[in-house]
């Protein structure tokens, strides 16, 4: 047999019936048919894929795809699905993929007569499973049950024709739980809830910890989300109370004055707190002709909220603001985030400034911190920035004309430096739900992007690489955003699936924006920005918090850290108390124990920010699924987003709602799933639904408190031919079918 890359990467992820869990080269020699002379090329390739990390080997010689789940590992019970299948995932899935669906296979035996199998498992237990990757997908079996998962849950009620019944709002769940005797709940009912050993007619039943309002309140999607993600909301007595006793600080001998200095703060129209301020002008040192001097004044947080102190412990334990699309839980009580730290016009308030210096060329040649009293100018949305910086100011920023064609002559030069740096350009539209004064939602609109967003934006990216460098330099320790370069292996998937759309990325070549943003420019040639940008987006790693520096990748960064939004991330007060304290600033700096805890902290963050995220993004789905729910039968215009073997993910184009279209419903024939294509292809006829394929649907489905859309695919597959590995897999089924229906004519 010829062997090559692909052959041996499709032994490994089980496409010749062997374990996903890894192959010796023994084993995958036996298992490719390879002998003589072909295992000198087996070894060059498995060298070749080891050394560009497409691959791992053990030190017991055991060859795996990286990234592949392990043989063995601790699964969460989640559901029973449609088919009678009982459904687990993974209890720990950093990836920034959703988690892979897998089925449990139970044994039926009995140890005792009447008693039920130790192994035998639930929905809502724990257990350690051996895991095993077949053609239909991924199943496992039960090593040890380790008892129940997360106690608690957030779910509602639904009424139906046995009764009232208690729904997990994750989104996806369908499996329905017995409310115990004497629950008072009613229809709709938001409820927190524990899974009980009792059960009634074997159905598992749910004790209700605490009712915690009902779905018909216009915030109930935004409240699920919070409650489904356990973020905290509200504040304690003492924090409140601490927030209110807070006075402004006044200039003294390590703070200057700079209230003359015009600065201006530009920010989304419905801001409620404006936490950074800007102003330019060229530089008049003759030593630097052409060049700008740049001032990004941040809200000085830290002169506020004490080490140690109960504001401290209550925005350390919350991490960051949750921005959900009809409410914004804070960070920091709103006496800080919405007064004393919010950089309103014409008012005093304390803040620390970056100044920054740009040669003719954009480039950054020196910056200093200060802590200052400063008085903002202005407050400008950007619409109305944007209209100055086009030649025609209206009545908000005529006053202020002057400053803004300096602040954008100044952003022209570091507009220049970003191009020649060439970060990741990811060009995503972003929706905004829109209420009627009720709470319902009315509409879902693009947010428009103007120069002035980009001109904030590079202000303060500028702003968090000086923080990052002063830091460094003053050797304190500090902690940095980091986002690492691309996996090997995504990459790879990204190169098996662009030919099917007639584009290629070359594997020999290191990955970098630069050349990402070549190919997502190729794409817009041929209508598929879309498309690309988002396979593009998949690969790219999770950014994350860390005391150690590794640089941003999409950024094209050595040093970043996060400095400008202190009222909403954590992350940069500890950066803000770090230049305090290395630049004598005052008080407010970093105290000892928390440098002792920059590595706990980092985690922390990180993953209040993941929880954040989830909570923004099932916030939002929610209430589009709402808006859309009374449109039941509806057609819509789309794009294949996902392909997996259940089915196909689809984006809308008006609304960027995402729901699901399950391959059952895809047609008479069966679909098979090919990775490598990231399609689903009929087997009968080769007809092909790929990943970025336009659709129409037909929506036949919504819940909008768990978020989810079911639709039916309208348009009818591409037409195509069964790749040979799929027609393979066909035969070999086919085969061992006619093996097994002979044998049992002969027993």
């Amino acid at each position: 047999m010829k062997i090559n890359r692909d052959s041996l990467l499709e032994a490994l992820k089980g496409g010749t019936g062997q374990r996903a869990s890894g192959m010796t080269k023994r084993t995958l020699a036996r298992a490719l048919g390879i002998t003589g002379d072909a295992r000198r090329e087996l070894r060059q390739i498995l060298s070749e894929l080891t050394a560009d990390g497409t691959i791992v080997c053990d030190a017991k010689k055991v060859y795996t795809l990286a990234g592949t789940l392990p043989n063995v590992m601790v699964l969460d019970i989640e559901r029973i699905d449609e088919h009678g299948d009982v459904i687990a995932v993974p209890v720990k899935w950093d990836k920034d993929t959703p988690p892979p669906t897998i089925i449990i296979k139970q044994k039926t035996g009995r140890k005792n007569r009447g008693h039920r199998h130790s192994n035998q498992i639930s929905v809502g237990d724990r257990a350690l499973c051996r895991l095993k990757t077949t053609e239909q997908g991924i199943t496992a079996t039960v090593i040890k049950k380790l008892g129940d998962g997360p106690n608690h849950e957030v779910g509602f009620v639904v009424k139906g024709g046995r009764g009232l019944r208690i729904r997990p709002a994750k989104k996806g769940s369908r499996y329905d739980y017995i409310p115990e005797r004497g629950a008072k709940i009613n229809d709709l009912d938001i409820v927190l809830f524990e899974l009980s050993n009792a059960r009634h007619k074997g159905e598992r039943s749910a004790r209700i910890i605490k009712t915690l309002g009902n779905a018909k309140h216009g915030k109930a999607a935004s409240l699920i989300s919070l409650l489904e993600h356990n973020i905290p909301v509200g504040f304690s007595d003492k924090e409140l109370t601490d927030a209110k006793a807070l006075k402004l600080p006044k200039i003294d001998k390590h703070r200057q004055d700079l209230r003359d200095l015009p600065l201006i703060t530009i920010d989304p129209d419905d801001a409620k707190d404006f936490d950074d301020a800007i102003f330019a002008k060229p530089d008049d040192s003759p030593k630097n002709k052409g060049g700008h001097i740049v001032w990004v004044a941040i809200a000085d947080v830290s002169a506020f909220v004490k080490p140690g102190s109960a504001l401290d412990k209550g925005a350390f334990k919350r991490g960051n603001s949750v921005y959900l699309p009809d409410r914004v839980e804070p960070m920091l009580p709103e006496e800080i985030s919405a007064d004393l730290c919010s950089l309103r016009p014409h008012e005093d308030r304390a803040c620390l400034v970056a100044q920054m210096r740009f040669d003719e060329d954009g480039d950054k040649i020196s910056h200093t911190f200060s802590r200052a009293l400063m008085r903002s100018h202005a407050r400008l949305t950007y619409g109305q920035a944007q209209e100055a910086f086009d030649g025609n100011p209206g009545e908000v920023a005529k006053p202020v004309a002057d400053i803004l064609a300096d602040i954008f002559k100044a952003y022209e030069t570091l507009r220049a430096a970003r191009a020649r740096r060439a970060p990741l350009e990811i060009n995503m539209p972003e929706r905004k739900v829109k209420f009627d004064p009720k709470g319902r939602v009315i509409g879902i609109e693009v947010k428009e992007r103007f120069d002035a967003h980009k001109l904030v934006e590079e202000f303060m990216i500028q702003a968090n690489v000086a923080a990052a460098q002063a830091l460094e330099r003053a050797g304190e320790p500090l902690i940095y955003r980091v986002h690492e370069p691309p996996e090997m292996e995504r990459v790879q998937g990204l190169s098996d699936f662009l030919p099917a759309i007639d584009l290629k990325w070359a594997m020999g070549q290191r990955a970098t924006p630069k050349r990402f943003n070549r190919l997502i420019e190729q794409a817009r040639e041929k209508d598929l920005e879309e498309t690309v940008s988002m396979s593009v987006l998949r690969t790219q790693m999770k950014a994350f918090y860390t005391p150690k520096n590794k640089g941003h990748f999409g950024l094209n960064l050595t040093h970043y850290a996060h400095f400008t939004s202190p009222i909403r991330r954590y992350a940069d007060l500890v950066v803000h108390r770090a230049l305090v304290k290395a630049f004598d600033l005052g008080d407010g700096g970093t105290s000892a124990e928390e440098l002792t805890r920059l590595k706990e902290i980092s985690e922390h963050i990180s993953s209040t920010e993941r929880s954040a995220m989830a909570a923004e993004r099932d916030a939002k789905d929610r209430y589009i699924a709402a808006y859309l729910s009374d449109q039941i039968g509806a057609t819509f215009k789309g794009r294949i987003t996902g392909v997996t073997r259940a089915g196909l993910f689809i984006g809308l184009d008006e609304t960027g709602a995402d729901g699901f279209a399950p391959a059952r419903n895809l047609g008479d024939e069966r679909f098979e799933f090919d990775e490598k294509s990231k399609s689903l292809i009929g087997v009968e006829t080769g007809g092909t639904y790929h990943f970025g394929h336009r659709v129409e649907v037909k929506l036949t489905e919504a819940m909008p408190l768990q978020g989810g859309l079911i639709f039916e695919v309208l348009t009818k597959p591409e037409k195509g031919t069964l790749p040979k590995h799929l027609a393979r897999r066909r035969t070999n089924r086919g085969s061992s079918k006619g093996r097994k229906h002979k044998s049992r004519r002969r027993h």
